[in-house]
């Protein structure tokens, strides 16, 4: 029998397949060259323009994407999403799980570590089954920024607004359930509206993905050790472990690392914080009555669109003397533009939509006008 000259490509669901390149780097793009506008428009030291960029974000997402290439890579969401198609018999009922699923994550764990777990997880779903891949990955975007705005710890803006609103923890969920409860009862809305009840149907079967456990739990044990290191602000020494690691035992996973995503977030760190410090903006807050009620609660909204909500956060506080307002705003903000919420930017990247942007802007801008006149009529109800 005639032997082949080259090896055959690893099918798409395989761990060994190499990951196909992003669709378009329009946003990286256009971050690009408004940066070098403000460049040339408000030239910078070189050291002033860095320290725009949030390095600890950056190198905490580079930990992470180097983490979850390897879980990819171990086979385990292949293994875990045939055994998941196996329980589940409806679309309705995957995209209830996996939105539920994200919504309770991102209020335990960060709504951007939950999407690192469960939107690479939904890809490979979407390999072995026929599922409108699309509306999942929006969906569960839309449910990071839902659950997670639910407790202190679940994005970088309650956080922030925690500690500058001195309530307890469970004092801070009691002030935000209100607000949360409206966005999530319009979330699973929307997964019962754009996700029908009908039967799986499953791909032709490909090659079983075998599951390489050494490398599971090499970096399972990576993802807990830099966990600690960034509690503990050890940004540098946590990112020397991981990227040693895995350069000695699996370099193929560095290869796998999104690196435009990288630097697509830090160009809106760049550029988003220099568009915060214009002039016209600070007048435009000193102008404008938003300390307080209603007005707070939009001004916080379109800031969000504009600037993505955690800048919108720092720079609307000086303003806004009604924190309650400030934190269901931004909340809310982090729906409709892309640029709303970082998360929305890294669900796309991680899903590698064809039509990302059009598809998530289909869905997150009407859900953001329902949900801020709901939260609007609930807040002066």
């Amino acid at each position: 029998m005639p032997q082949p000259t080259a090896a055959a490509p690893a099918p798409p669901n395989h761990p060994d397949a190499e990951a196909p390149a992003p669709a378009g780097n329009m946003l990286l793009w256009i971050l690009l060259a408004l940066a070098a506008a403000f460049a040339v428009w408000h030239p910078r030291a070189p050291l002033a323009t860095l320290q725009l960029v949030d390095w600890q974000t950056i190198g905490a997402l580079a930990g992470l994407l180097a983490v979850t290439q390897a879980v990819e890579r171990s086979g385990m969401l292949q293994a875990t999403a045939q055994r998941l198609l196996a329980r589940v018999s409806t679309l309705r009922g995957l995209a209830l799980l996996l939105t539920a699923a994200a919504a309770l994550l991102s209020a335990l764990v960060t709504n951007d570590v939950s999407l690192f777990l469960l939107v690479p997880l939904t890809r490979v779903l979407a390999t072995q089954a026929h599922l409108p891949l699309a509306r999942l990955v929006v969906l569960q975007a839309l449910a990071v920024n839902a659950g997670s705005a639910l407790t202190p710890i679940g994005n970088p803006q309650n956080l922030y607004l925690w500690h500058r609103s001195g309530e307890s923890f469970l004092g801070f969920m009691g002030m935000m359930a209100p607000t949360v409860g409206v966005m999530l009862f319009w979330l699973f809305a929307a997964v019962w509206w754009l996700v029908t009840r009908t039967p799986i149907a499953l791909k032709p079967a490909a090659e079983a993905a075998a599951v390489q456990p050494r490398l599971l739990a090499l970096a399972a044990v990576l993802f807990v050790a830099f966990v600690v290191a960034l509690d503990r602000h050890w940004l540098l020494a946590g990112l020397a472990m991981v990227f040693g690691v895995f350069a000695l035992a699996a370099p193929r996973v560095l290869r796998g690392v999104d690196w435009a995503l990288l630097a697509t977030i830090a160009l809106m760190f760049v550029v988003l914080r220099q568009v915060a410090e214009l002039p016209a903006i600070a007048a435009l807050l000193r102008q404008w009555p938003i300390e307080e009620g209603w007005r707070a609660y939009l001004a916080a909204i379109l800031a969000s669109q504009v600037i993505s909500n955690v800048p919108a956060t720092i720079l609307l506080d000086g303003t806004v003397r009604d924190l309650p307002a400030l934190a269901a705003g931004v909340s809310v903000g982090g729906f409709g533009c892309v640029l709303g919420s970082l998360a929305n930017l890294i669900a796309l990247r991680l899903a590698r939509l064809p039509h990302g942007m059009r598809d998530f802007h289909r869905i997150s801008i009407p859900f953001l006008l329902v949900c801020a006149a709901s939260a609007a009529l609930l807040r002066l109800g």
